[in-house]
């Protein structure tokens, strides 16, 4: 039965998305209540991409701490299964702390922001080429590693002038 549940698990998500992004009834507490339940089951069932949303929505919107703490829980569990935005958003919550659930830990900052950067993460490779640069999160200033990061920058695109 959990196998079948974890099958049905990206659909739910699917269809939260879909209820969440609704242009109509874009005010409806129902609606949005109904959104977050479909999320938080696929979220429990192990949906990757759940966990990643449903924790953003909670850690980040939540009304309160233990809704905020929550929403931080269901985000380390996404960015250990390897999603990349949700391990830039775990970065940054060991980066500053939050409440007495995520204490700052620089390293696992640190460590969690090389993860999403390795996936191409934007703000994750600008915030590694800072941590080299400028030594921050206990990493000594390097400016080979900097470069590196530099590198796998991904360049803005070029405006199509016509002349």
């Amino acid at each position: 039965m959990n196998w079948l549940m974890q099958r049905i698990a990206p659909l739910i998500n699917g269809v939260a998305g879909q209820l969440f992004h609704l242009p109509c009834l874009r005010a409806s507490r129902r609606r949005h209540r109904l959104a977050m339940r479909l999320y938080r089951w696929a979220a429990e069932h192990g949906n990757r991409a759940a966990l990643s949303t449903y924790g953003h929505l909670l850690h980040f919107r939540g009304e309160d701490v233990a809704s905020r703490i929550q929403g931080g829980i269901y985000l380390q569990r996404a960015a250990d299964l390897g999603d990349a935005k949700a391990q830039y958003q775990m970065g940054r919550i060991f980066e500053q702390g939050f409440e007495h659930y995520f204490r700052a830990d620089p390293i696992k900052a640190l460590a969690y922001y090389r993860l999403a950067g390795e996936q191409q993460h934007p703000l994750a490779v600008k915030r590694m080429i800072a941590v080299y640069d400028e030594g921050a999160l206990g990493a000594v200033i390097d400016p080979a590693r900097a470069e590196c990061w530099r590198n796998r920058q991904t360049p803005l695109p070029v405006p199509d002038v016509r002349t």
